[in-house]
């Protein structure tokens, strides 16, 4: 769960300059164990319950193993078939397993940040527009993607349950993109997209979906009301290593639009001119980075290893987990839900106030027990359980429960 030290402990254990003579490895493996283990959070703890959890499944930490050892580097097509060609063959599965639409073009980006600000950059150059319009429960990704690219970010209203207001968004003529969120930070709320995307074809915007965290839950029939209208989206990130049992960093970056993508990102100086060039696809021309890493390989094991039966079931008791706590939230009289529990995310308050809600995060955190973290809702301090770690079962979420009953007054 959450380190239990200070900041500048860590450093202060380690010598300020490296050895003169190589020391033995048995060394380095020993404070390995005794100086940076002690300052880790453990994100795969089945009790981390903070921020959105990131995945680390056993085939997939094997194949970033075998990744490493190829140190395969995708400048071109030529330099990495195997992992140029896997990325796209795996994208294509994932977005099958989706129900996105056939015939998208689809590649790896380091984090959901990055898939955005490609996204951004794509909408801008081909729209010839310079802002951005999100709404105020947007990820922060999006204000610093328009920062770095030196767009103008706008921000509109949201209705009761954290959703983009469709009639908020006021004048488009200058807008490049507009960026919808199927599952906020904060809440998880999912924007009306059908709606927006109706506002976007009229004026000429350029549709971003940021799905990063719930667009894995997709993989369920169930949960695809999230996704209504997603295909009528120009572009459309989804991380594989917030709930797909793979770890950082895998984001899944869609576009109906590649040629724009090409267009805003595709520089071939002539030692990068190959005879192979107009049959081949070299994936650095559709996003910022030149080098890229061979990171299908994970996704792929996950996906053969596990199944669509084995991801939904994965996703479905994290679901089911989530209903149950926010049950248990709404019985007991000492707290109260500020926001819908749509996926694995349940936000809630004490009713005495925020000096209240805030002391009992605090003695969640110290007892070393659980990891939970916190955020604003109707102007309150909520408690956010966040469940998706790989390891997370449900026993872990009635272990949680527990301790916060036996923290939090009456």
């Amino acid at each position: 769960m959450l380190a239990q030290v200070s900041p500048g402990e860590i450093r202060a254990r380690l010598p300020g300059a490296p050895p003169e003579e190589p020391e033995p490895f048995a060394t380095v493996l020993q404070d390995l164990d005794e100086v940076l283990l002690p300052g880790v959070t453990h994100w795969q703890h089945p009790r981390y319950f903070a921020y959105f959890a990131t995945s680390a499944s056993e085939p997939a930490i094997l194949a970033e193993l075998l990744a490493a050892t190829l140190n395969s580097v995708a400048i071109l097509w030529r330099t990495a078939p195997a992992s140029t060609e896997l990325e796209g063959l795996v994208l294509d599965w994932t977005a099958q397993l989706l129900g996105l639409p056939g015939g998208w073009h689809g590649h790896i980006e380091d984090t959901a940040s990055v898939s955005t600000l490609a996204a951004l950059a794509a909408a801008r150059e081909a729209t010839g527009r310079e802002e951005v319009v999100c709404s105020q429960e947007a990820h922060s990704s999006v204000d610093k993607a328009a920062r770095i690219l030196g767009m103008r970010l706008r921000k509109v209203p949201c209705d009761e349950e954290f959703r983009l207001r469709p009639d908020q968004l006021g004048k488009l003529s200058d807008a490049a993109a507009i960026v919808a969120t199927v599952g906020t930070t904060a809440a998880t709320s999912v924007d009306p997209v059908a709606a927006i995307a109706e506002r976007c074809e009229r004026d000429g915007v350029w549709l971003h979906v940021d799905a990063a965290y719930a667009g894995a839950a997709m993989v369920c029939p169930e949960h695809r009301w999230a996704f209504e209208g997603v295909e009528r989206a120009d572009s459309l990130v989804v991380n594989a290593h917030k709930w797909m049992l793979t770890p950082v960093d895998c984001s899944l970056l869609w576009t109906a639009r590649p040629e724009a993508f090409r267009a805003a990102f595709s520089v071939v100086p002539e030692y990068l001119r190959t005879p192979d060039a107009e049959d081949a696809l070299s994936l650095s021309e559709y996003g910022p980075a030149l080098g890229r890493r061979f990171r299908s390989l994970k996704l792929w094991f996950v996906l053969r290893h596990f199944g669509v039966s084995g991801v939904r079931a994965h996703i479905t008791g994290h679901v089911e987990s989530a209903r149950w706590f926010a049950g248990k939230v709404d019985a007991d009289e000492r707290f109260e839900r500020l926001a819908p529990t749509e996926l694995s995310l349940v936000c809630f308050a004490h009713r005495t106030g925020d000096d209240t809600s805030e002391r009992l995060l605090e003695a969640v955190n110290a007892s070393g027990r659980a990891f939970l973290t916190h955020t604003r809702l109707h102007d309150r301090y909520a408690l956010r359980v966040a469940i998706g770690a790989t390891q997370t079962e449900h026993r872990h979420v009635e272990a949680l429960w527990d301790l916060i009953d036996s923290l939090a007054p009456n």
